[in-house]
């Protein structure tokens, strides 16, 4: 049997688009002889739709998609076609769809196995607009009996995922079923080293089940979701016989019974994963908005440093512009390294000093603050200005505003409301600061786009003389893995001492994370590569007393 996996990244709603590429994803199968062609789960519609779902305009539209969709296979009656999509359920409840894979071929729907595991953790939220699977089938096709899943439906072995047991597993049912092929059509989203959980995951199933497992992917970003494809089939001792690319749309067509091209999986490198995955979310965030071209204030410091050259990386230099907004703290250091690094970059560079404005606001409330001491509040004045004036550029431009605030920081709220969280998208705002100073070294590991001195000096927010973060903040180190520990892996306070950290410290961070759930709340949309993210996966309480003591 040969497979066509069409690892391809589709735009939600958009449904000619996304048959386009199906329709020729179905061309370049039938030209390759490909008995059956394999898309991501809800490729139709794209995923994850969300809300759309209960709107029954899209509910029609992505009907109408699909009665195009069989008309193409009506023409083109070889390769079978399987592909995600919605169903209604034909029933009187409260959810009218289930999240489905039909297998298509002249013209007709000759299956469909709907979804079975609606996963309601993190980012999901299947649960609230899909019905389960009423039961899970085998169909015979081209001399093998598929056993079709989608996803969360795989996503089942508590050896490998502790704690997540569902009461069923589709596979194993598949498998007591007689499949002798397993097919899992998936939009799996990324984070750092999700891969090799995922491989770790279904060649446990095929050497388990002691059955092929094919795996399609969607690749591409929507939102805040990245997916990286790594679309991959697996023969029935664990063995590769295909390995799609990471964040790659690819089309590649597959003999069962071809000879394995390796027996073990090799992960990409992290850090180059993490910097791939934000190049494409910067991209397909900008393109399926409508944006195109960007700006980012340039301070002379890493975290912007880093998303200039994703931006430039994502968009091409001319098409991003990076504006220099220097005060009197502003050092000479910070002034140079910002347009050297634009220089480097070839990105468009702006010098728009705001000494003149921070002067004119300091005057024009000096009769409200008479008698009281300088604080943060005369600092984040500063970085409010700035915020104004990348917003108004943005207005006049047409481009898009990048947020260059860092994980680190946005836990501590050690950033600005309307300041310099102002933008539309927040590109390193999943990545911890120790991560940004790895993603500059990968930047600059062939040539030095990144002044080297930007890695060097001690990193400042230049809102007063002689600041320095750590004035503030623990050191980076110590900060991101008390934050892994507490964020990503769920410990207690007591349980992050008992790991060797520091009580008080532990206890100062934690304290700080919590009552800066309300600047979250008001972020721009982060690019998520971590396993736990703010925004749509965290879902915190602004007005909350917990304190587990």
């Amino acid at each position: 049997m040969k497979i066509t996996l069409a690892q391809l990244n589709p735009t939600i709603a958009d449904f000619p688009g996304n048959l386009k590429k199906a329709e020729a994803a179905v061309h370049r199968a039938r030209s390759d002889g490909s008995d059956l062609v394999v898309f991501p789960e809800l490729f139709l519609t794209g995923y994850p739709p969300r809300d759309l779902l209960e709107r029954h305009d899209f509910v029609s539209e992505a009907d109408r998609a699909l009665g195009r969709l069989i008309e193409i296979s009506a023409r083109f009656p070889e390769p079978g076609i399987l592909m995600g999509t919605i169903q209604p359920t034909q029933k009187g409840t409260s959810h009218l769809l289930y999240n489905s894979a039909l297998l298509i071929r002249d013209g007709q729907i000759l299956f469909r196995q709907h979804k079975s595991l609606l996963p309601t953790y993190d980012v999901f939220d299947e649960a609230r607009y899909f019905e389960p699977a009423g039961a899970i089938r085998v169909y015979e096709y081209a001399g093998e009996k598929l056993g079709v899943t989608l996803c969360e439906d795989a996503w089942n072995d508590t050896g490998i995922l502790p704690g997540r047991a569902y009461g069923l597993d589709p596979v194993e049912a598949l498998a007591r079923n007689g499949a002798t092929l397993l097919v899992n059509l998936s939009a799996s989203p990324f984070h750092a080293g999700k891969e090799t959980v995922r491989y770790r995951l279904l060649r446990n199933h095929a050497t388990r089940h002691r059955v092929p497992f094919v795996l399609v992917n969607q690749v591409g970003g929507n939102d805040e979701l990245l997916f990286d494809g790594r679309s991959l089939i697996l023969d029935p001792d664990g063995r590769l016989l295909a390995d799609l690319p990471s964040f790659e749309e690819t089309v590649r067509t597959i003999r069962l019974d071809a000879p394995p091209v390796a027996d073990v999986f090799h992960p990409r490198d992290p850090v180059g994963s993490v910097h791939d995955a934000l190049v494409l979310g910067v991209s397909d965030y900008c393109v399926k908005c409508g944006f195109g071209k960007v700006l980012l204030g340039l301070s002379g410091g890493i975290d912007s440093a880093v998303v200039a050259a994703i931006a430039a990386r994502a968009l091409g230099p001319e098409n991003v512009t990076g504006v220099a907004m220097p005060s009197v703290f502003t050092s000479a250091e910070s002034n140079e390294d910002a347009a050297k690094l634009a220089a480097n970059l070839g990105i468009r560079f702006r010098i728009i000093p705001i000494e003149p404005l921070r002067t004119a606001m300091l005057d024009l409330l000096s009769p409200e603050f008479e008698g009281l001491p300088e604080d943060t509040t005369e600092e984040n004045i500063q970085a409010r200005i700035r915020g104004n004036i990348l917003m108004a550029l943005s207005n006049k431009f047409g481009a898009l505003t990048l947020s260059t605030g860092n994980k680190s920081e946005l836990s501590m709220g050690y950033c600005t409301l309307y300041g310099d969280m102002s933008g539309g998208l927040g590109v390193i705002s999943d990545v911890p600061k120790t991560l940004v100073y790895d993603l500059a070294r990968f930047i600059n590991r062939e040539t030095e786009h990144i002044p080297r001195r930007i890695l060097e000096r001690p990193p400042s927010a230049e809102l007063k003389p002689d600041q320095k973060d750590e004035d503030t903040l623990p050191p980076y180190p110590v900060l991101d893995r008390i934050l892994e520990l507490y964020l990503d892996e769920g410990k207690s306070e007591e349980e992050i001492v008992a790991a060797g950290l520091d009580a008080e410290t532990v206890r100062r961070i934690i304290d700080t994370v919590r009552r800066n759930e309300y600047k979250r709340r008001q972020a721009p949309p982060g690019l998520k590569v971590t396993s736990k993210a703010f925004g749509m996966g965290r879902r915190m309480p602004v007005a909350a007393k917990f304190r587990a003591d």
